[in-house]
């Protein structure tokens, strides 16, 4: 088994590969807290792993930053370390079980909020560096409508917004949604229904967001899928260990494979974006 220093020696000698990999930048974001947004976004990384993919999880959840937690590895270097320029990209990148690659929030990205010119010019070079060394990088977003996740929304190529069957949830998505629709931005929204008891719900969970977003919005919202209620979900949380380890067999475990396999069926043409180069473009021009 590969340990976490030699994982971390790989990557940084391969940062000196040239590829040409088409890196898609990817946000997870919900309506509201406690929907299993930060759950999925691990466990959907890791089964695009499992499919032969490089991704990184970037959790930028400002308030309540967790991938870490979630994984059981405690981060060494987080992103505070790279805005004040004592890390590289390359180093603050930590690696988690199976060799799945993140990068710690914590209180980085307060100081995100405040970044002068030239240090978004940092930020914005480092993350670059990452350009065709990762097939995937999923922003793990903070629930609701803050600013900074508005922005990683907007300069993201796509955003899977995850909600419950819950009133509470279907309402909050559905307002996500509308508001970043009224504020004149163009965003790729895919769905997902977590915690379901069976498909009818699932189905129905997202008819009732689809159908309303498209009726008063225009917006077709495709539904990747959704994931059924299981015991096993807060099993692997107290285990601080991924779902898809601790229970590769479970409903939960099948119902992201299922939602990957959909995900990856659906992948946009290559030449309709311009991967993590344009997403560094908007940020910047977001964050000026």
């Amino acid at each position: 088994m590969i340990d976490q220093a030699q994982a971390l020696r790989h990557l940084v000698h391969s940062k000196d590969i040239q590829t040409s990999r088409r890196t898609r930048v990817i946000t997870i974001t919900s309506g509201k807290g406690g929907v299993g947004k930060s759950n999925f976004s691990l466990n959907f990384a890791m089964a695009l792993q499992n499919k032969g993919y490089s991704v990184l999880v970037f959790d930028a959840d400002i308030s309540f930053a967790n991938i870490d937690v979630l994984l059981g590895t405690p981060a060494k270097y987080n992103l505070i370390h790279l805005l004040k320029g004592e890390k590289s990209i390359w180093e603050i990148i930590q690696v988690g079980p199976n060799g799945l690659q993140f990068i710690a929030g914590g209180s980085g990205f307060q100081d995100l909020v405040r970044l002068s010119e030239e240090e978004l010019e940092y930020f914005s070079e480092q993350i670059g560096k990452l350009h065709g060394h990762m097939d995937f990088i999923l922003f793990d977003t903070g629930a609701g409508l803050s600013k900074e996740t508005v922005r990683f929304i907007t300069a993201a190529e796509e955003t899977i917004v995850i909600t419950t069957p819950e009133p509470t949830s279907i309402t909050d998505a559905y307002a996500l949604i509308k508001m970043l629709n009224t504020m004149g931005h163009q965003v790729s929204f895919k769905l997902v229904v977590n915690r379901v008891t069976d498909d009818r719900e699932g189905n129905q969970t997202a008819d009732n967001i689809r159908q309303v977003a498209s009726k008063y919005l225009g917006l077709e919202i495709p539904l990747l899928g959704f994931i059924p209620d299981d015991a096993n979900v807060s099993k692997a949380v107290k285990r601080q260990t991924p779902l898809s380890i601790a229970f590769p067999d479970s409903d939960a475990t099948r119902g992201i494979n299922r939602i990957v396999s959909r995900f990856l069926l659906e992948e946009r043409d290559s030449s309709s974006s311009q991967g993590l180069t344009g997403f560094l473009q908007r940020i910047k021009r977001l964050w000026s």
